[in-house]
């Protein structure tokens, strides 16, 4: 028996009473608090379950035996971890007395990827027409930004993105914890690794992003920008490494941008703000924001076009589509279509030099030929 099928069996042991909601492929989360309050979320929304742990000291072995699993620890000065359950579901631990409410061990549950454009626009989180102008986005090489909030699926929406990536690309990716599931032959997966118990061993994603800018990548694609190596991403962006995709925590398009720029001012690298606000404009070319709605539903809401500073120094965004309300259906879904704004974006004449006529279906209300 090799190392992964032992600790299949332990965890599994140990996680015995919530093994329900975690071989329930409906099921996205799982969220422990706590031997007695344990919360699980299915289609977008959060349920209590009835599942307890019979005991602090139970839960207490759950989290160790995971964290050894990541070869981390946890407890003494180490009060949280961030490791993974043999299937590479990703797992959060925190305990007491930094958690209140007792060990809590947060788990986001593994599933092979299957998302592409086509399933996203199935399950109305992005409309065909959209879909399509991504996919030639994509293909122009311009940089993207999925923009969201916790839990809204930016990584789901970067894995279906990268569906539309050639096949013949190389691409790089980088995460603190591997989640991106690629479906191009050609893909590098680089992983950031914390210190060990005696403090070396750390590698970090900035580490990670100056080897592969060393590894002759097509693109480089980022599974979130978190610190400073925003900076390193934004400056690869201006400097010939295009069609680099990643996300970020925002609220807006807007919220992005500067989410950015305070990121690149937390690298060592000191920058005057004006600087690093500069570099965010140039090299962002598109932002996607998705929310995550009452009903549960995820959708996109809004693909923007970044389009520099203006004369006083200010952001400047141009929407290409918008989600537009049409209200509920019965059962409290809502109703709505992430339509074109009928602004034309700055590159609307590239897929025509770059010979991608054939591409423009949908799309030709938003691409036009230079007159």
């Amino acid at each position: 028996m090799d190392i992964k099928e032992l600790y299949t069996q332990s965890t599994r042991y140990f996680l015995a009473p919530v093994l329900p909601l975690l071989d329930d492929s409906d099921i996205s989360e799982v969220l422990i608090n706590g031997t007695e309050n344990i919360y699980y979320e299915k289609s977008g929304r959060l349920h209590r379950s009835e599942h307890t742990f019979p005991s602090e000291h139970l839960l207490r072995a759950a989290a160790t035996n995971i964290a050894e699993y990541s070869n981390r620890r946890i407890g003494g000065k180490n009060h949280s971890v961030d490791a993974r359950l043999p299937d590479g579901s990703r797992v959060h631990i925190i305990v007491p007395p930094s958690s209140k409410t007792g060990i809590c061990i947060s788990i986001r549950k593994f599933k092979k990827s299957t998302f592409n454009l086509e399933s996203l626009i199935q399950w109305e989180s992005l409309s065909s027409v959209a879909a399509e102008f991504l996919r030639i986005a994509i293909l122009l090489h311009k940089n993207i930004v999925i923009s969201g909030g916790t839990g809204t699926g930016k990584t789901s929406l970067l894995n279906a993105l990268s569906s539309t990536i050639p096949e013949d690309e190389r691409v790089i990716v980088i995460e603190d914890s591997s989640e991106l599931q690629l479906h191009q032959p050609h893909t590098v997966y680089l992983e950031a690794q914390p210190p060990q118990p005696d403090g070396t061993g750390q590698v970090t994603i900035r580490d990670l992003f100056v080897d592969s800018l060393r590894m002759r990548p097509d693109r480089i694609v980022i599974g979130e920008v978190r610190r400073g190596e925003a900076l390193d991403l934004i400056q690869s962006m201006i400097s010939g490494h295009s069609g680099s995709m990643t996300t970020v925590h925002a609220n807006t398009p807007r919220d992005a941008a500067v989410r950015l720029e305070t990121l690149s001012l937390m690298s060592d690298v000191s920058l005057p703000i004006y600087v690093a606000r500069a570099q965010v404009a140039s090299a962002i070319h598109l932002i996607i924001q998705i929310e995550r709605f009452a009903d549960g539903s995820r959708k996109t809401t809004h693909i923007t076009e970044g389009l520099g500073l203006d004369e006083k120094n200010n952001y400047q965004f141009h929407d290409i589509f918008r989600f537009v309300h049409q209200g509920w259906e019965s059962g409290g879904k809502i109703k709505g279509t992430l339509a074109p704004t009928g602004y034309k974006p700055s590159f609307a004449s590239e897929p025509y030099f770059f010979g991608l006529d054939d591409k423009i279906i949908e799309t030709k209300e938003v691409f036009q030929k230079e007159i």
